[in-house]
């Protein structure tokens, strides 16, 4: 299982303008590349804040002051890093209710760009083939379980486990393995273990039936007819 990164889905040769580039060439930037805003770099490229339509729209309809990319942008610019999950990169886009991430090294320099349009179609991934991969490559193959040893309901890319794990710990391995599957948007742990007295216990504390009570003996524990006191 490889949870795809920033670095796999963005597009790595970004537009970029600078400080001074004039609002007609953003515009026309804007139209010619069909995005929807454009990262404004520094002498060493990097980002320091963007200009987006909403941006230029703005300068048109106060129609005075200065209307170079600087005067409009909106700054600093919310920027994403290459290693990062596409989750991690939705999660900031919708917290900051950005449509672009320009994407840096680890200098801060520009390398490229995420935009929803590309985390489009990991987004919109069927349940149904989340809950199977949870299934088959997280319970099954990583953790050596059961298929049936969990219960998985996704809806909308919201997983809900749920059922009771004999292994204590084995919890938030599986919750954070199922945070990593591509489309997964938030995972809520309704599990039990075996130590909490709703599943099976583990074999060094497991009920036996000589040890209720209420079945057959050991040889050594065996009462024999003659200690009945039924025997001749």
């Amino acid at each position: 299982m490889r949870h795809r990164s920033v670095a796999d889905l963005m597009t790595p040769t970004a537009v970029a303008v600078q400080r001074g580039t004039s609002f007609k060439e953003i515009a026309r930037l804007l139209d010619e590349y069909g995005i929807t805003a454009v990262p404004v770099v520094d002498e060493e490229n990097r980002p320091v804040g963007v200009v987006s339509e909403a941006d230029l729209l703005r300068r048109h309809t106060a129609k005075d002051g200065p209307s170079s990319a600087e005067a409009m942008m909106s700054s600093p610019a919310v920027t994403a890093r290459p290693s990062w999950t596409a989750v991690e990169a939705a999660r900031l886009m919708e917290r900051h209710r950005v449509k672009r991430l320009p994407v840096v090294d680890a200098e801060g320099r520009l390398i490229g760009v995420l935009s929803r349009s590309d985390l489009l179609q990991l987004f919109l991934r069927r349940d149904r083939s989340i809950q199977e991969e949870i299934r088959e490559d997280v319970i099954v193959r990583i953790l050596r379980l059961s298929p049936s040893a969990v219960h998985i309901d996704v809806d909308e890319g919201r997983v809900t486990l749920s059922g009771t794990l004999e292994r204590p710990g084995l919890g938030p391995i599986l919750v954070r393995l199922c945070e990593t599957v591509d489309g997964v948007v938030e995972v809520v742990d309704r599990m039990t273990s075996g130590e909490d007295g709703g599943g099976p216990q583990e074999d060094g504390g497991r009920k036996t039936s000589g040890e209720d009570g209420g079945g057959p003996q050991e040889d050594g524990g065996r009462k024999t007819s003659e200690e009945d006191g039924g025997g001749s």
